[in-house]
């Protein structure tokens, strides 16, 4: 995830083919036809058994069916994601970055970036080799620049990639929703689109609109897979953020690829390596004052 903008260049903020869950096991049963199940009756001395085993079945897709049914705005998507993984999402990240700019010439740059996450709400940006001092601290939606372990600046920044890849799982839908609408996407826009052959979510926008601030989330994991929204450093350029290749890590999700995309062409990639969750992190890894001194990768 990028620290105060989107690119090296204006060192803007970024975050990622994906792995979808297969339907319940129950979907199978409710599939199958129903004079096979009656040729297969004389092989039951249970049917009470069997009968509760269909009621279960039919409780289960009528439950399943009224909680999509309830997703109407963006406030109930982030709720529905908040609920899903809420239990059982890690609370800290930590990851080696490999950060690639594609220029316009053909030809790419890359860097090796270090990462770690407090969920929720807190980032660190190691750029290039620690020991330098350079980087980000993104901390409850304020960033502090560092340059040669001094701070040289510091201002209010909402990640919209931390919020809605990450945060959202762990904090309260209340507090996610407030930073998502603060940032101008409009909640109460939601329709259901199509993301990489699947059904998706699609908040902030109508049908067909890719201009208009919007993030899209997945259907079937609710997984967050991409956010549209003004470059930072050229608000008359939209960048196209996605998340992509979803690996499972420590019973839920990682995307372990970042891409911007700016006028339909891909201007800058994250790749993750070395994913490690729930690591323990020491208490000074997000305090500017021991940015020197405190180095998770160590």
């Amino acid at each position: 995830m990028c620290g105060d903008g989107r690119r090296p260049a204006d060192r803007s903020e970024a975050r990622h083919h994906h792995n979808f869950r297969k339907f319940p096991r129950a979907v199978f049963f409710a599939r199958f036809p129903s004079n096979r199940l009656r040729s297969l009756e004389p092989q039951y001395h249970d049917t009470k058994g069997l009968m509760k085993r269909l009621l279960l079945v039919s409780i289960t897709l009528t439950l399943t069916l009224a909680h999509a049914q309830e997703i109407h705005s963006g406030n109930d998507l982030l709720r529905a994601m908040h609920d899903r993984y809420q239990s059982s999402w890690y609370k800290t990240l930590t990851f080696t970055q490999k950060s690639t700019t594609y220029k316009p010439d053909g030809t790419s740059t890359a860097e090796t970036w270090y990462e770690a996450a407090q969920l929720p709400g807190k980032l660190r940006i190691d750029l290039g080799e620690p020991a330098k001092g350079n980087g980000y601290l993104l901390v409850d939606g304020n960033v502090t620049i560092l340059q040669n372990n001094k701070i040289t600046g510091a201002r209010p920044l909402v990640n919209m990639l931390l919020v809605l890849g990450f945060d959202v799982y762990t904090q309260s839908p209340e507090i996610t929703g407030k930073v998502v609408q603060g940032e101008g996407y409009d909640l109460s826009k939601l329709h259901e689109d199509t993301w990489e052959g699947h059904p998706a979510y699609a908040v902030g926008a109508d049908k067909g609109d890719l201009k208009s601030k919007q993030f899209w989330v997945t259907k079937d994991t609710l997984l967050f897979v991409r956010v549209i929204e003004p470059a930072r450093g050229d608000p008359a350029k939209l960048d196209d953020i996605r998340f992509t290749d979803y690996r499972p890590l420590a019973g839920t999700w990682v995307a372990a690829r970042v891409e911007i995309h700016s006028d339909d062409k891909l201007v800058f990639s994250e790749d993750y390596t070395d994913i490690q969750a729930n690591v323990k992190l020491a208490d000074g890894t997000f305090d500017p004052a021991q940015f020197s001194t405190t180095h998770w990768e160590k």
